[in-house]
């Protein structure tokens, strides 16, 4: 089978249940944002410090591909039995809390704004926190002008929050700290990369 069906090339893409759309629809950027959260997780489930937290990662991926499959589906046109088969994970949401609690337990108490960076891990994790929330951003969009599964927001919702917690917990782990933000060091901060001719 040929990877390229050149039925994309003037701009419109089949949604699953047949209906077409063009690749600027708003169903369209929400599943291939979450494509994209998922290409990312993948990268981060490479750089992972422990095995634990690379299962974990992989079984969010798996939930994401089930999650783009819902938004890819057209309500219209596809059979309830066939929609059924694309349903978003919603049970995942609970295990997820738990394991928020889990890091939360063990996670040193924080008292300040944390900036995305760290351990290599930690950062690559703060990157797909961001690419999370946006994914949950466009998904919340394409709900207001077609019919999309609430649970999915829900889902990415309390994915970003598992993520920023991951981020701390790696960089934890390695014997670091999180990157706080100072509010007070800006300006000196700023006047030292003046003098060295950077700002």
């Amino acid at each position: 089978m040929k990877i390229y069906t050149k039925s994309g090339d003037e701009g419109s893409t089949g949604l699953l249940g047949g209906h077409r759309v063009s690749k600027s629809d708003v169903r369209v950027k929400a599943y291939g944002t979450v494509d994209e959260l998922n290409s990312f997780l993948g990268f981060a489930a490479v750089l992972a410090s422990n095995e634990n937290l690379e299962k974990k990662l992989l079984i969010i991926q798996h939930d994401l591909f089930s999650i783009g499959a819902n938004l890819a589906t057209s309500i219209e046109t596809t059979k309830q039995g066939n929609r059924k088969k694309m349903e978003v994970p919603v049970e995942r949401v609970g295990e997820i809390e738990t394991w928020i609690d889990e890091m939360a337990a063990q996670l040193p108490e924080l008292k300040a704004f944390v900036l995305p960076g760290g351990t290599q891990p930690a950062a690559v994790l703060h990157m797909c926190r961001t690419v999370c929330r946006r994914a949950e951003r466009v998904v919340v969009e394409a709900s207001e002008q077609v019919e999309i599964d609430p649970q999915a927001i829900v889902y990415l919702n309390r994915l970003s929050d598992l993520l920023f917690m991951w981020a701390r917990f790696e960089n934890f782990q390695q014997g670091g700290s999180d990157v706080l933000w100072l509010k007070q060091a800006r300006a000196q901060d700023v006047r030292k990369l003046e003098d060295r001719g950077i700002a």
